[in-house]
């Protein structure tokens, strides 16, 4: 059967059909499932080929395993990074690391499990601040959305916050940036369950995808159907939160509630 026969019965274009052969592009599961109903595969065949179609779509890499052998993930974060033309990061428990100052960073490290050597420690903080100078690259978008509960949180004392609370707003001005806050007090339209960063590639490569740090592991979903799923919960989380001035007033306000704790 021809690319352009095969192309029709599925529903897609010819040259994704040639992308998907090549391997640059991963199939969903309904594109595999039409895939194999043209081609009349077999039953076995079938269940293989979701099989495998649901394990590409969803790669789950244990810390321990991940760190075996190396000090840190945080060039891996990077190359992520310098791949996507815009990043959206929501966090509801702690500051995001391209948002994090040393001092910050280095204590969110020091919680991690499993835990960290100190010389592995000092490596990661200096690698998590060399990913920051990609957020003043120029055609690059970077998205934030941290609710009000992380930024309450305090890896240490008071004066570190306030430290923290003001690299956010400065960072909050960069044309290309955008910094949303999410107060508790405000009404919910959706829950904040967990933490998820959005890449957003360029069409010509392999498709956006998203990363979720659980407790055990790195979670890498492709799947086109998975990813709405997170793109809506972006929208929705976006709706609940304050930007630009309304924000930076939002941070002073914090800052000032802080401040008699050093006083």
């Amino acid at each position: 059967m021809s690319g352009r026969d095969l192309a029709r019965r599925i529903g897609i274009s010819q040259s994704k059909v040639s992308r998907i052969e090549a391997g640059n592009t991963i199939p969903s599961l309904p594109e595999v499932l039409a895939w194999s109903e043209a081609l009349d595969a077999p039953d076995e065949a079938r269940e293989w080929l979701i099989s495998l179609t649901s394990a590409a779509h969803t790669e789950i890499d244990p810390w321990i395993s991940a760190l075996h052998g190396r000090a840190h993930l945080q060039h891996d974060i990077r190359d992520r990074e310098a791949l996507a033309l815009k990043v959206r990061t929501f966090q509801p428990s702690v500051v995001p690391g391209l948002l994090q100052t040393a001092d910050y960073a280095r204590r969110v490290f020091t919680m991690f499990q499993p835990p960290y050597s100190r010389e592995d420690i000092a490596a990661a903080v200096a690698a998590r601040l060399d990913r920051q100078p990609s957020m003043y690259e120029e055609g690059k978008r970077f998205d934030f959305l941290v609710t009000e509960a992380a930024l309450r949180w305090r890896p240490g004392p008071p004066r570190l916050q306030l430290a923290q609370l003001d690299r956010i707003a400065s960072i909050s001005t960069l044309e290309n940036v955008s910094i949303g806050l999410i107060p508790l007090d405000q009404e919910a339209v959706t829950v904040t369950s967990h933490g998820f960063v959005i890449y957003d590639l360029p069409a010509d490569e392999l498709g956006s995808f998203v990363t979720v740090e659980m407790i055990h592991a790195n979670v890498s979903i492709n799947d086109p159907d998975s990813i709405g799923l997170y793109e809506t919960r972006w929208s929705l989380l976006r709706q609940m939160a304050v930007f630009d001035e309304d924000a930076r007033k939002y941070l002073d306000e914090l800052s000032r509630s802080i401040r008699p704790l050093i006083e």
